[in-house]
This record gives structure tokens, C-alpha cells and sequence, in this order.
């Protein structure tokens, strides 16, 4: 069993940066990927990130691949989303979540955990 907690989400204007966090229990962190969803008001769940277990590899939505970078420190137990460049339709619900398998996976169903998510809204 592993719980996420987020942190870090807030408001920001069009263009700035924002860094949010999941920190994880349990001592078996390093065994999972680690991905990041978002949802929006009224669309669906979308897959924003993925990072495999060691860190080593990446993937991305493409219309955030250059603006954000995930990373994780299996010390901490902590995984993290750098946000730059931020615009308004990046406005969503944050979540983390942890799956088990040790493909990058870009589908919430693959998907075994998930945290509470935390609030990341965009001013124009």
C-alpha cells in the first residue's frame, strides 16, 4: 500500500513557474513509476508525465514537454513536477499516482495509487 500526498499547487500568471510535489510513504518508492494526470473542470483525466523507477527515463504530453520536467529522489521518497511557461489551459486538478508495472505508462488505469491532487489555476 503506498500513500501520495501533493503539495504545491496554486496560482500563477500566464508565462511563470509553479513546482509541485507528492511524497510518498512506505519504503518500496523506488519501486514504482511514477506518473502525473491533471483533470480540468468538465474533461477528462489526462496524462501529463511519467518517470520510470530508478529516474532515468522520461515521457511527456506533448503540448507540456518543453515547458515541464519531472523528476524524482527515491531517498525522500518524493516525486516532483516542474512547471514553466505556464498558460491558462494548464489550469487543473494535479495528481500523482504510482503503478506497479515497469512500463511508462500514459493510461490512468494503469495506474495502482493516487493522491487527493492539488489545485494549479493560470491567470490570464
Amino acid at each position: 500500500q503506498v500513500q501520495l500526498v501533493e503539495s504545491g499547487g496554486g496560482l500563477v500568471q500566464t508565462g511563470g513557474s509553479l513546482s509541485v510535489s507528492c511524497a510518498a510513504s512506505g519504503r518500496t518508492f523506488s519501486t514504482y513509476v511514477m506518473g502525473w494526470f491533471r483533470q480540468a473542470p468538465g474533461k477528462e483525466r489526462e496524462f501529463v508525465a511519467v518517470i520510470s523507477r530508478s529516474g532515468s527515463s522520461t515521457d511527456y504530453l506533448d503540448s507540456v514537454k518543453d515547458r515541464f520536467a519531472i523528476s524524482r529522489d527515491n531517498a525522500k521518497n518524493t516525486v516532483y513536477l516542474q512547471m514553466n511557461s505556464l498558460k491558462p489551459e494548464d489550469t487543473a486538478v494535479y495528481y500523482c499516482a504510482a503503478s506497479r508495472g515497469v512500463i511508462l505508462f500514459t493510461t490512468a488505469r494503469e495506474y495502482d495509487y493516487w493522491g487527493q491532487g492539488t489545485q494549479v489555476t493560470v491567470s490570464s
